[in-house]
């Protein structure tokens, strides 16, 4: 990943290009942006073949809020294995004198955040995670696949457009016996990958990691590679560095049916697995294979995406 003095050399880079056509706005931190009509209209454009895609599949649809219970995370490991991604609600419960000190102490420059206590809430760093609390229970034979989209948080700012703090995915998640969760990422990564190139995207799929921290994660990644559960479908996108992955494929083995008590229709605890699009990589992938105005995109693909020559 670029440091911000080597991304801010180049002139102009992707991002300078995409804040100056209006595509993106800079909100003040980095990784942090508004986005634009056009920016939307190509997002919607993709989530609409995301969803004709699946259409074949009896498939739940689900909608969570980008945040869940701190005690449903308090049952599985991010803490341990993330702990520089994460996310956590502070909010303020004191009284009247208390909220005098916190702003005396906001207006004097100090640090105020240390009147904040945390709630019961912590940012969901993954759509599928609100899912898994509500899954408690036995499965029917024929598991469930379960349609999720929400905005999820990683605490890793970085001027790579690429690299947003607060991002959407679209998950297609499995639950079931380990071999409906295994099919799922193995079709999933075919029909994924079909689905970018189709949409002019020259993905590669590729054997990935998720980026496990300190010392413990050298080890957990290793791990997670030789047994090849994690596959992303990476393309070129930012200005240095190697392809970026915009859509992964994930088999959790049954890591979230213990942590839940979710059980397969076999009888053992469920295995699950995803894959994830993210929509606002997708999205920077395409304004960068075919340009910042979209008039100028090929006349199948406009109509494909539904956004008939919108102007960038």
């Amino acid at each position: 990943m670029c440091d911000v003095e080597a991304n801010t050399t180049l002139s102009p880079t992707f991002r300078d290009a995409l804040v100056s056509n209006g595509l993106l706005l800079p909100l003040g931190v980095e990784g942090v942006y508004g986005r634009s009509g056009v920016f939307e209209g190509i997002v919607e454009g993709v989530e609409r073949l995301i969803t004709q895609e699946a259409g074949d599949e009896p498939t739940e649809v689900l909608r969570f809020p980008p945040v869940f219970s701190r005690a449903h995370y308090s049952r599985i490991n991010h803490i341990h294995n993330f702990p520089d991604l994460l996310g956590s609600v502070h909010t303020f419960t004191g009284n009247e004198r208390d909220h005098r000190a916190m702003v005396a102490h906001f207006e004097a420059g100090e640090p105020w955040t240390d009147d904040l206590v945390p709630s019961e809430l912590m940012l969901i760093p993954a759509a599928c995670y609100p899912l898994y609390p509500t899954a408690t229970g036995q499965l029917s034979a024929e598991g469930r696949m379960v349609d999720l989209r929400s905005f999820v948080f990683r605490h890793e700012p970085s001027p790579e457009p690429t690299r947003m703090q607060m991002f959407r995915q679209r998950e297609m998640v499995r639950l079931g016996t380990a071999e409906q969760a295994l099919a799922h990422r193995d079709e999933w990564l075919e029909r994924g990958g079909a689905l970018l190139r189709s949409m002019g995207l020259p993905v590669e799929a590729v054997v990935a990691n998720d980026p496990f921290f300190g010392r413990g994660g050298r080890m957990s990644k290793a791990s997670q590679r030789e047994q090849t559960l994690k596959f992303e479908l990476v393309v070129q996108v930012n200005d240095t560095g190697g392809p970026t992955a915009i859509s992964s494929t994930n088999l959790h083995l049954d890591y979230f049916g213990k942590a839940f008590d979710i059980i397969g229709p076999d009888g053992v605890p469920a295995s699950t697995a995803c894959i994830g699009f993210g929509l606002e990589r997708v999205t920077l992938a395409l304004l960068r294979h075919h340009g910042l105005d979209t008039t100028h995109w090929p006349l199948e693909l406009q109509r494909r995406l539904g956004i008939h020559g919108a102007n960038a």
